[in-house]
């Protein structure tokens, strides 16, 4: 490949022919696009067909995009400050709709006062018996005819800046033309190996690009589209399958026994028989800590499947074979409640637990240090203050993260330091993950999963009401008080304002209160912004019974565990996603009588706000509430992307598009089989790619 291939991509903007320097700024500034391959890949959101042109008196749909040739007979300004919008009546052979303006007005108001045919494109709308289109795009038709417009016009983003500096989609059209005049098809590298282009029939790279520009039809764009699709869904797949070969290749601890520890616990003081999903994953985790390489296994169980004990057990085979563990969670409450709970179930052993927090004493938390690095202590059970420096262990074999998306992966990184060789990784989620995350955010680790609840949990009863139902809610929870049970009411976190929240949180307080008189009832209230002293005081008197309401935000979404609380009450439930929905769902149904969620919204609902709380009432299974929740929320939303790296994607959505991303991970997996060090001749093109890309720490680090 020559020079003038390798470079003219990287050509600073200002030199393509009709931007120049005042344009360029402009470019970078408003859409990052700084060079001849940034504008290459800054594709086409849309294509309009310029055939599908349909008179106004055919629009039949509320929210259909409809096309339309016409003039505008009238326009004028109307309000004062935000409430400023232009209105202009457009008019075809067949009829009337009315276009507003809510932005833009002054540069919009100079379009329609040309006069003349315009073509308008847009979302048509009914209001008050009245088709009308908000925003639309706007194309003047002088000295055009329509047999001279491309069949697939392609629609890019822009802003009103850029509109302003005559960089509207009409100008931002002709800039990438240009740029398809002024390269060649050998400028633009193949970076997927021939062979894998071959066997999925695949469009070659310079084509792909062009044709997502302008395309010819609607076959030669989806051509396209599949084809750079895969190329993005490989490119980010093939990081994240060389960490996962590479964890099966770096050496790790030998636990070569079963010892007294384990089979002791196993054959007298198991508090229930394992189900057969817990005894598989045991099953994995055995034979991963055998092979002599270290283990890093993620491990799903939907809420109250029984993690914790197939975390002990793994922390007794751990001891037995000479090495000290530990347990870290996101939080005080369930690292507290994980400790307890382990020294409960190991008290009658003569096996050394320890705790340790950033509110851990001076003199207690010196003791534990000390304990940990003379090797008199066997297990740590603690919060992030487990990866601070001054942690040291004598010889930490394995390390379990539980809730582990909510550590970053530099944190949970520096668990893997804590000894010369690095030590086994469990990570633990109660929140299910979907296959697509764990392709993506999680895909270098290997997948263990508990799906059955161990017997004797009982199926909760899950019901929407809405805010007219407020007393009756609350005279339910009432009658259940009076059995004897006890009730969680859960606030959402409003992200904008602490202070917001803690409001609505004392709002919320005082109005329980006056359903639940302080004569009769004892309700505790527990938030972020408590001292730890209170917090705990609180807590601890929901936990033994003494109080009979426990008033939170979702700091209880996770590891607080009372058997004999059988509601949980949640406010403003439209503010929940999904997932945490059914994670809080999960804190009842832990004893043995009958639990119900009941899920008060506001009267007004959102049609999506209405299938949120449809899915709550009829799906129990975590694994399908969280492919739904995906599915509605699509993936910027989702845990564990942002801290995954890599996953910087234009085209492809790894919701929508799993059947690529499985095609993706396939392909990757058989060429590092090959070709682990990616050395053949035929695939440096895409080993210089990768090491030239913004992360390429991820493949500079692995190589």
């Amino acid at each position: 490949m020559s020079n003038h291939s390798t470079n003219i991509l990287r050509t600073p903007i200002e030199y393509l022919k009709g931007v120049g320097p005042s344009k360029a700024t402009l470019l970078r500034s408003e859409i990052g696009i700084d060079t001849f391959g940034d504008l290459l890949h800054y594709y086409p959101f849309r294509h309009n067909d310029r055939r599908k042109i349909i008179p106004i008196a055919a629009i039949q749909h509320d929210g259909d995009f409809v096309q339309l040739i016409g003039t505008v007979t009238y326009h004028e300004v109307i309000g004062v400050g935000r409430k400023k919008r232009l209105t202009a009546q457009f008019k075809d052979k067949t009829g009337i709709i009315e276009l507003v303006w809510f932005q833009g007005i002054t540069f919009f108001e100079k379009i329609v006062a040309q006069g003349g045919q315009f073509m308008v494109y847009g979302k048509a709308t009914r209001f008050s018996g009245y088709w009308c289109i908000n925003h639309p795009e706007m194309e003047k038709l002088e000295k055009i005819s329509l047999e001279q417009l491309p069949a697939f016009e392609p629609v890019y983003s822009s802003t009103e800046k850029l509109r302003f500096n005559f960089l509207n989609g009409k100008n931002f059209t002709k800039l990438v033309f240009q740029l398809f005049q002024q390269i060649q098809e050998n400028d633009v590298e193949e970076i997927i190996p021939e062979e894998i282009l071959k066997r999925n029939q695949f469009t070659g790279r310079f084509k792909a690009l062009k044709a997502i520009h302008f395309p010819q039809d609607y076959q030669e764009l989806e051509q396209a589209q599949l084809r750079l699709k895969f190329e993005e869904l490989f490119i980010h797949q093939i990081g994240i399958c060389k960490l996962k070969l590479n964890h099966h290749r770096t050496t790790g601890f030998v636990f070569s026994k079963v010892g007294d520890h384990f089979n002791h616990f196993y054959k007298n003081l198991l508090p229930f028989e394992l189900t057969e999903d817990q005894k598989q994953v045991l099953r994995e985790i055995r034979l991963d800590t055998q092979t002599g390489h270290q283990m890093n296994r993620l491990l799903q169980g939907d809420v109250g499947s029984g993690k914790t004990i197939v975390a002990l057990l793994c922390m007794l085979l751990t001891l037995d074979n000479g090495f000290q563990a530990c347990l870290m969670a996101p939080t005080e409450i369930l690292a507290q409640q994980h400790y307890e709970s382990i020294v409960s179930l190991l008290a009658s052993t003569t096996i050394r637990v320890g705790y340790l927090s950033g509110k851990t004493k001076a003199k207690d938390k010196k003791q534990i240090l000390s304990l940990l690095a003379t090797g008199n202590l066997d297990i740590v059970i603690g919060t992030h203050a487990l990866i601070e420096d001054t942690v040291v262990f004598k010889n930490l074999g394995l390390s379990i993260i539980d809730e582990q998306h909510r550590f970053g992966v530099a944190q949970r990184a520096k668990l893997w330091t804590k000894n010369t060789t690095p030590p086994h990784v469990l990570v633990m989620t109660a929140t299910p993950i979907p296959r697509t995350l764990a392709m993506t955010a999680y895909g270098d680790l290997d997948v263990s999963v508990i799906k059955k609840l161990p017997p004797g949990r009982k199926p909760i009863s899950t019901i929407h009401r809405n805010e007219m139902h407020r007393a009756r809610v609350m005279d339910f929870i009432k009658s259940e008080i009076q059995q004897g049970r006890q009730a969680y009411i859960v606030y959402p976190l409003i992200e904008e304002s602490e202070k917001l929240t803690f409001e609505n949180l004392q709002a919320g307080y005082l109005q329980v209160r006056q359903f639940f008189p302080d004569h009769s009832y004892n309700v505790a209230m527990v938030h972020g912004k408590q001292d730890q002293h209170e917090r705990e005081q609180n807590m601890t008197s929901f936990v033994n019974g003494h109080a009979h309401i426990l008033v939170a935000t979702t700091v209880i979404e996770v590891g607080v565990n009372v058997p004999n609380a059988s509601v949980m009450l949640i406010e403003s439930a439209e503010r929940f996603g999904l997932s945490q929905l059914h994670q809080l769902r999960g804190r009842v149904g832990r004893g043995a009588e009958k639990s119900y969620c009941i899920l008060l919204t506001s009267n007004k609902l959102s049609a999506q706000g209405k299938e949120r709380m449809h899915i709550m009432e009829t799906e129990s299974s975590g694994f399908v509430i969280s492919e739904k929740d995906l599915l509605m929320r699509g993936p910027g939303d989702i845990d564990g992307t942002k801290q995954s790296g890599t996953l910087d994607l234009k085209l492809a959505d790894i919701v929508h598009d799993i059947g690529i991303m499985e095609l993706a991970r396939n392909e990757c997996i058989s060429l590092l089989h090959a070709d682990a060090e990616l050395n053949l001749p035929q695939h440096q093109t895409l080993k210089q790619h990768l090491l030239k890309r913004k992360d390429k720490e991820i493949w500079s680090k692995i190589s």
